[in-house]
């Protein structure tokens, strides 16, 4: 398995054999096409050429590298800028020479891979996203309406909705005439199907 790098940590690192080192984002591009490796190991700060668009140069001509971004950034802006060039993995640098090689293995066989610390971010960022997206569906929910919806969708009763918010029973019939009266529904049955249809429950 051929790799580019640029960290010296490579030649560490079990059956993997280091083809090149570019120190630069076009050096890195025309290493790319001439070398062909399997694997590149991409910095995201490089002088003259950003590895983000480095990325996307290399994978419009050579769409089977797989490339692996190795950087010390961990705001969600890089993280998303490299997935959407079509990168593969994403690590920080300070990972061990472990974690590094399995990295790149399963990158060259076509996994997608990110460090523990870059995966738990983009949960967190789905889940904020899925939660906005379910919010903007029905704007004229409060966001405790919302909640009790949402458990409506999944079929749960008046009783266990209270139990698991800790409201009483008497607050969750008044949110759910409130959300009856908000979504212009007759029954629980209706509000159901919208929610459903929303991408709640």
């Amino acid at each position: 398995m051929g790799a580019i790098r640029e960290h010296a940590l490579l030649t560490l690192v079990p059956d993997v054999e280091v083809v090149g080192e570019a120190a630069t984002g076009n050096d890195t591009i025309t290493q790319a096409a001439a070398i062909q490796p399997d694997v590149i190991l991409m910095d995201l700060q490089m002088p003259d050429l950003n590895g983000v668009e480095a990325t996307r140069r290399i994978l419009e001509t050579s769409p089977h590298i797989g490339i692996l971004v190795l950087t010390m950034f961990e705001d969600d802006d890089s993280v998303f800028a490299a997935m959407r060039t079509g990168a593969r993995g994403y690590l920080l640098k300070g990972a061990d020479r472990g974690e590094i090689g399995r990295a790149i293995k399963a990158v060259s066989s076509g996994e997608a891979i990110f460090s523990p610390a870059i995966a738990h971010r983009l949960m967190e960022y789905f889940a904020t996203v899925t939660s906005q997206t379910h919010r903007s569906a029905f704007p004229q929910l409060t966001e405790r309406e919302h909640e009790v919806l949402a458990l409506i969708a999944q079929g749960v009763s008046n009783a266990d909705i209270a139990a698991r918010l800790h409201l009483s029973a008497k607050t969750v019939r008044n949110h759910v005439s409130n959300i009856f009266n908000k979504l212009q529904v007759v029954d629980r049955a209706h509000a159901i199907i919208l929610a459903r249809d929303a991408g709640l429950g």
